[in-house]
């Protein structure tokens, strides 16, 4: 498959949503989320603390697709083309695409997912609904997705480009030749995504 050969390289898709386009990359720097120093902030660690919300690992794949690809404005038109939707539910089928949840009262409130491939996760997007009584549920997902990559002896977290929202966790640039000299280590190594 196309998308696995991609992201085993080091290359990422983004489609147009009014064209379908799709667009691949490789931006240099790399944003990358060490997860040796993961930092959580206090205020999260408490909402983490207060169990508000069930973590729940791959139960509805395609709607936190869905709900972070969606638009996030009315002037937004979203950025998931049908035919990158359909890649990455594949990649879901085939084990290697994966969603962590957040329910509240049996809601979908936040979630985020990503690709898996050896000892390497790249983070695609994430969401919450705070009108739903979500707010900071993606972010209690990340934490539950970095408690799992530690476990499962995954030695990448690739969030593609840093944000000001992901530096307060130590998202950091890197060069492309480092980032694909971590990529190629995380390739060679056996990490287990299942608890």
């Amino acid at each position: 498959m196309l998308l696995r050969a991609a992201y085993a390289a080091g290359i990422f898709p983004m489609a147009d949503a009014r064209t379908g386009k799709i667009g691949w990359y490789c931006p240099d720097p790399r944003g990358v989320l060490p997860l040796e120093s993961f930092r959580i902030p206090r205020n999260l660690a408490r909402l983490v603390r207060q169990r508000r919300f069930e973590i729940r690992i791959d139960t509805a794949f395609a709607a936190v697709l869905d709900a972070c690809a969606g638009p996030r404005s009315r002037d937004d038109e979203g950025w998931m083309s049908p035919v990158l939707r359909q890649a990455y539910v594949e990649l879901h089928r085939e084990g290697e695409a994966h969603s962590v949840e957040a329910w509240r009262d049996g809601r979908l409130v936040g979630g985020l997912y990503g690709v898996r491939l050896h000892g390497a996760f790249f983070g695609e997007s994430m969401f919450c609904r705070p009108d739903l009584g979500g707010s900071n549920a993606s972010k209690v997902c990340l934490v539950h997705l970095v408690e799992r990559l530690r476990e499962g002896g995954f030695a990448l977290l690739d969030t593609q480009m840093v944000t000001e929202h992901m530096q307060q966790f130590g998202c950091v640039e890197i060069p492309a030749e480092a980032y694909l000299d971590r990529l190629a280590h995380a390739m060679e190594l056996d990490a287990t995504w299942a608890p």
